[in-house]
């Protein structure tokens, strides 16, 4: 048995990508996309096509309105390869208004029943800022599930679980990225900076008892994942996934409920004052969310503009 498979036994694997081969190859529950991996899909021959058909059946509509309707294509494609949930990300430049994230998940989910798929399949990617994480809560109560992303640190973490967001995806490799800059030095395993922050909140939320999924996500190597064996889900880039199964090295999970019940971890108070504090406090998620919201930005604005180039 290779380590895919090993490790789908303790944890579910979601296909980190918009490459629709790649999800039939490694058979994921779930599947994630984000602005920057459609945008790098829909520049490959055989994606263009969907692009092209998008364009064509709502050529009069804005080009805000097409970028939806193409994440949507690209969802109903992905839903008829994997049996669970697709996420589908709100616009990055509305990272800081609650009101606009919230009518954005409700369109995006409206777009997706208009198609025939009940909203319990699709998660509503939100960035976790203070904003979004309150968008979350509202969308939550309303049956809408949301995938809170670019998260970093425990505070983002605990915001997002006492909104009742269905699922968290902290960013390990980023993370690592970040530590590897500022001290030249890289640590791989158990002391790996971005396997140590996803297996604190993964301890925080079994010894308090919040129902959120948690998705460690963004992955540079497979000794991030392997040391996650036993976290909730695990969204891996095709790259990835392939190197887990060329191998069949033995695993054995190394995050358990159990273990985290007994820890010794406080409970945090968190409001929006707090969560501020927190958050400025920690240079790395301060500096990474940031970074992540302008570079989804970025690969927004220049879909836009091979939208309108193509129009």
């Amino acid at each position: 048995m290779n380590q895919l498979e090993q490790l789908k036994q303790y944890t579910t694997v979601v296909a980190d990508t918009g490459d629709f081969q790649s999800m039939q190859a490694y058979a994921p529950r779930d599947a994630t996309t984000n602005p920057s991996l459609i945008l790098k899909a829909v520049q490959k021959t055989e994606y263009l096509p969907l692009l092209e058909r998008v364009l064509q059946q709502h050529a009069s509509k804005s080009i805000d309105e097409i970028i939806d309707r193409l994440l949507i294509a690209f969802g109903l494609k992905i839903l008829e390869i994997v049996p669970g949930r697709v996420s589908t990300e709100t616009d990055a430049r509305l990272s800081f208004d609650t009101e606009k994230t919230v009518a954005k998940g409700r369109h995006l989910i409206a777009l997706y029943q208009e198609a025939g798929i009940p909203q319990e399949r699709v998660l509503i990617k939100i960035a976790s800022t203070w904003e979004g994480i309150q968008a979350a809560r509202i969308l939550e109560k309303e049956g809408i599930r949301c995938n809170m992303t670019l998260l970093f640190c425990l505070p983002q973490a605990i915001a997002c679980a006492e909104a009742g967001a269905q699922l968290i995806s902290p960013f390990v490799g980023r993370i690592y990225d970040w530590y590897k800059k500022q001290t030249g030095q890289e640590i791989y395993g158990a002391d790996d900076p971005g396997v140590l922050s996803v297996k604190k909140i993964y301890t925080y939320y079994r010894k308090f008892g919040y129902a959120t999924e948690i998705m460690g996500a963004s992955f540079r190597n497979t000794s991030q994942i392997l040391e996650l064996a036993g976290c909730d889900l695990l969204t891996i880039s095709p790259d990835l996934l392939q190197k887990l199964s060329d191998s069949t090295v033995s695993l054995t999970p190394k995050l358990n409920k159990e273990a985290a019940q007994a820890s010794d971890l406080q409970k945090l108070a968190m409001d929006e004052n707090s969560f501020r504090f927190h958050l400025n406090e920690d240079a790395m998620a301060t500096e990474k969310l940031a970074e992540g919201i302008r570079m989804f930005c970025a690969d927004t604005l220049k879909l836009e503009q091979m939208i309108a180039t193509m129009r």
